[in-house]
């Protein structure tokens, strides 16, 4: 691996809609934060840069929810974000935002870099407007049923309900989300980044020199340049955002994913007068930690800018995680789905490192997985407080009741040689896991360090020596204080606040990573202080009333999941729908999509092919001569290359599971339903 100067290391700009959940911190913010902690007990230069992406469709749409202005709501919850991340202990050199006269002032000047280059492309299109509102509507802002699934809140970009890609012109029955009213189409003006122009240098760039990116990583990457990369709209028609800092652009705001990864760069600028050896310098390595939604846009649109620009570096790797679920669902900030941060630190204070232990022993680093309250409390029991926690106290609670708190000399023999040799082998062992992002099997072995340090008491006792043997009892805990030294450097990274306790208890000055693994970090005669128990018992209790928590939110959705009635629709417009009985004869998953069906059905007309976004529900085994209602006489469309000639009905109960809407009794194919 190449030798670096430096490293600049980013975490994802957490979006100031709402506060961070566990979601967040698994898959980005706790990963960054120990891989930063490990390089500067390594004593490298590193600067560890974050900060509040404060502009985009999503804020002005929460703070119109919110009765309160943009700014009013970046600024409420910037504050809960950040100060969040501080009590959690997540150590950022700074934490900006890019609602900043600085960060307006970075993005600005590269957007007019690349425009005085000639690098944009100009087009004009038609856009839905609200005339009520006075305004065009971003994807974002259109609402309307979806033409897959019948989903009446899918938005101009995504269905949420089938997953289907959508533009706002697939909608049936477009809404502005403004102000509920139809939208017209209206002309107007973009700047589009060409991609296209690009992708020769983005695959050298990804497929020949970065081969060692984490497979889901290279693998979405690859997966969007083997399909060709498009230009992409790089502005807005919005009022909050930073405005297109050219002429004829008034009423226009940057797109807030080109502004956004430039927050790293305006970051950077407000930290330190030598922001540009941090960005500009090839002996710097550039390193983004973000969740796996964020891939395409930091590995090609933001490579992008930045090779357009011309005097930056491009990152050296992208450790994206998957993503954590939260009780065998998906976490879901709309439905109140998640263990807040700001939250849990109330619930459980002076607990922080019990969560960044159980997050990262359950990271998502290679699949999504799973967060549950009894998963927490068994592994706070039964490996903090059983293992760390115990062999510290024990330590402790021998060195006091025999030398009074006095590190003791010691005269190793076999066993504490052979020990020795072990302990100095765990810093390599976890070292070599941090360096490849492998941050759970790095922090098994600091468990593993503890665990050794409790076998290797199990197996001296020094409780059972008798008088005369002293200076065997004195090596046995100089032995295990030598080995307590190695965690609290160890354990730093991952567990800060423990290290601490650690170092307070031993009286310890400030060690680097190079320390760690010696059996001479105390010296006999050094006096140490009293302890306090490193962790504490979770009660059933308390994991009770977390789940509660969550169950009361679920009932509370289920009450707000059924929906308001819909518009009166004429007799005539009834009338006019054919829905018939009909049978699924073949039914199989559509490739590459994770909610689409292929069904056969037989109309009793005709057999037709049917797309259909019920992966997620049905076996598509099992559903083989199954009976459903089928809205014969829609337009046939395409999706994903397959003609789907009608709209099989559906059932949707309070908590989004579906079933077939069919008759009370078999009846014959073709039959209408009236």
């Amino acid at each position: 691996m190449k030798e670096f100067k430096r490293y600049t290391v980013t975490a994802a700009l957490p979006y100031t809609n709402g506060p961070v959940h566990i979601g967040h911190i698994a898959g980005v913010y706790l990963p960054a934060d120990i891989y930063c902690r490990y390089l500067r007990m390594q004593e490298r230069d590193v600067i560890f840069v974050c900060g509040s992406d404060e502009n985009g469709i999503p804020i002005t749409l929460k703070a119109k929810k919110e009765g309160i202005t943009p700014q009013q709501l970046v600024d409420k919850y910037h504050k809960i974000i950040s100060e969040s991340f501080a009590e959690f202990g997540i150590s950022f050199d700074i934490y900006h935002r890019t609602s900043s006269p600085l960060h307006y002032e970075t993005a600005s000047e590269i957007f007019k870099t690349l425009y005085d280059k000639g690098i944009f492309e100009e087009q004009t299109s038609m856009q839905y407007y609200d005339e009520e509102a006075g305004q065009f509507l971003a994807d974002r802002y259109i609402n309307g049923t979806c033409p897959n699934c019948g989903f009446d809140k899918a938005y101009g970009d995504q269905c949420e309900n089938c997953g289907t890609s959508l533009s706002p012109t697939d909608l049936i029955n477009p809404r502005s989300m403004l102000s509920g009213q139809k939208p017209v189409r209206k002309e107007t003006t973009h700047w589009y980044l060409p991609l296209d122009k690009f992708q020769p240098a983005l695959e050298k760039y990804i497929l020949e020199d970065h081969t060692e990116w984490k497979p889901n990583v290279y693998g979405q990457c690859k997966s969007w340049l083997d399909q060709g990369l498009q230009p992409r709209a790089v502005t807005r028609d919005l009022d909050w955002g930073v405005p297109v800092p050219i002429e004829g652009a008034q009423g226009k705001v940057l797109y807030v994913w080109f502004d956004a990864p430039i927050g790293y760069i305006s970051a950077t600028k407000a930290l330190t007068p030598e922001w540009e050896k941090y960005w500009k310098d090839p002996e710097t390595r550039l390193l983004h930690f973000i969740g796996k939604d964020n891939i395409v846009f930091h590995c090609i649109v933001f490579p992008a800018i930045l090779m357009a620009e011309g005097s930056y570096i491009l990152a050296d790797n992208v450790p994206a995680n998957e993503f954590l679920n939260l009780e065998g669902e998906k976490i879901s900030t709309s439905r109140n789905w998640a263990v807040w941060l700001n939250e849990y630190l109330i619930d459980f204070p002076n607990m922080q490192d019990v969560l960044r232990y159980v997050l990262c022993s359950t990271a998502p680093e290679t699949k999504d997985n799973d967060f549950t309250w009894k998963d927490f409390q068994v592994r706070n029991n039964n490996e903090l407080l059983a293992i760390l926690g115990n062999f510290i106290n024990r330590v402790a609670v021998l060195t006091f009741k025999y030398t009074g708190g006095i590190v003791p000399q010691s005269k190793p023999g076999p066993a504490e040689i052979a020990l020795g040799l072990e302990i100095a082998a765990f810093p390599l062992k976890i070292s070599a896991a941090v360096e490849e992002f492998h941050f759970r099997d790095a922090l098994s072995e600091v468990m593993n360090l503890a665990r050794l340090g409790n076998r290797y008491l199990a197996e001296t006792e020094p409780w059972k020596l008798k008088e005369g043997q002293e200076e065997r009892l004195h090596t046995i805990l100089n032995t295990v204080l030598q080995l307590s030294a190695s965690l609290s450097i160890v354990c730093q990274p991952f567990l800060p606040y423990t290290a601490n306790k650690l170092r307070e208890f031993l009286n310890l000055g400030k060690l680097n990573w190079n320390d760690a693994g010696r059996v001479d970090l105390l010296e006999p005669g050094k006096q140490l202080k009293q302890p306090g128990l490193l962790f504490r018992k979770v009660e059933d209790e308390e994991v009770e009333i977390q789940i509660e928590k969550l169950q009361a939110s679920k009932r509370q959705n289920q009450v707000l999941n059924v929906r308001p009635l819909k518009e009166e629709v004429s007799f005539e417009s009834f009338s006019a729908m054919d829905i018939r009985i009909g049978i699924i004869l073949e039914a199989e998953k559509v490739p590459k999509t994770k909610k689409l069906l292929k069904l056969l059905i037989d109309t009793g007309i005709d057999k037709r092919s049917v797309v259909s976004g019920i992966a997620e529900y049905f076996d598509p085994r099992k559903i083989i001569g199954q009976q459903v209602s089928i809205l014969v006489n829609l337009a046939p469309r395409m999706i994903k290359g397959i003609e789907s000639h009608g709209m099989i009905l559906m059932a949707e109960n309070s908590a989004g599971e579906l079933s077939f809407i069919q008759s009370t009794g078999l009846q014959e194919t073709g039959s209408e339903i009236r």
